[in-house]
């Protein structure tokens, strides 16, 4: 049986649940750009898109990358590698762009809002201690 966390962005907050059972399996096999219905993260009426990942080791999913596997890249700037210095590139470790068993997490965003919010959906579900402001957000606001 699968088991993710997902992480649900929706603008300045974002909530991270753990999928498992049936729903997870029918994540398996969906790429980053995919847009699935919220009923597998327990939010009925909301659609979501995949934006990216991690597998069990901590390598980023990369959206240009096909297959489930790991690939080494040769990159210049990317998730996974920032340079100090202009033109420096390097082979790293990435993972591909479909939602395998080794994956370990999943980030999503809101692309369509249902009639409830998230936070009522989500603590009607059991599957929520509080949202979380991003800290850019949180910081321009004070």
């Amino acid at each position: 049986m699968a088991e993710f966390k997902v992480v649900i962005s929706d603008g300045p907050k974002s909530w991270q649940i753990v999928v498992d059972g049936h729903h997870a399996n029918s994540l398996v096999g969906k790429k980053i750009g995919d847009e699935v219905d919220g009923i597998f993260v327990s939010l009925p009426g909301y659609t979501l898109q995949i934006t990216g990942g991690t597998d069990k080791d901590g390598f980023v999913m990369r959206k240009d990358v096909p297959g489930i596997g790991r690939k080494r890249i040769l990159t210049a700037r990317s998730p996974g590698f920032k340079p100090k210095d202009k033109g420096v590139r390097k082979r790293i470790t990435v993972c591909g762009n479909t939602i395998s068993l080794n994956i370990a997490q999943i980030n999503m965003k809101v692309i369509k809002r249902g009639a409830k919010p998230i936070e009522d959906l989500l603590k009607a579900a059991g599957k929520i201690e509080g949202g979380e402001e991003k800290k850019e957000e949180a910081q321009a606001q004070e």
